[in-house]
């Protein structure tokens, strides 16, 4: 009984963690997707350095990286002091992420408007859309490696 209890816990976790890596890959493919959409609105203002082909998959991995690591952030560790007295307190990697990730698909949102609608690329829409974009996957980026740096909460 003890052995087959232990057997069914191996198959729970197992199947959690490929369920975990396929959820982080699909993360992952999100935000490739979302660096697409960002290089070919940016390629479309035949501007040199954002017509190459490096830019647009510095845009991808940039992407990538940010939504695999800056979107499941792991729990913050036990003992922290909450902030303003609310319980819990405010976990400032979860807000770093959050913002990040709302920044990152608002500019890929307004890169796939402006592709689908066929707008021609303003300097100013570039500097926000390009700036929301690097600014929202590198607030990911940061957030992801804080969050697996910290200490996890142990369970009790």
């Amino acid at each position: 009984m003890l052995k087959e209890r232990d057997a069914r816990r191996k198959l729970r976790f197992l199947v959690s963690r490929v369920a975990h890596v396929l959820e982080r890959l699909g993360l992952a493919m999100s935000g490739a997707m979302g660096g697409t959409f960002i290089a070919a609105y940016l390629a479309r203002s035949d501007t040199g350095p954002f017509d190459s082909l490096g830019f647009g998959a510095s845009m991808v991995l940039v992407g990538i990286v940010g939504f695999y690591l800056g979107i499941d952030i792991p729990a913050r560790r036990a003992n922290r002091p909450g902030f303003a007295g609310m319980h819990g307190g405010l976990d400032a990697v979860e807000l770093l992420s959050a913002t990040g990730t709302f920044l990152a698909a608002a500019a890929a949102l307004m890169a796939v408007y402006a592709i689908v609608l066929d707008d021609v690329p303003q300097r100013t829409g570039e500097f926000v859309i390009s700036g929301w974009w690097l600014l929202g996957a590198s607030l990911q980026t940061g957030a992801g490696a804080i969050g697996r740096l910290r200490p996890v909460r142990k369970a009790a």
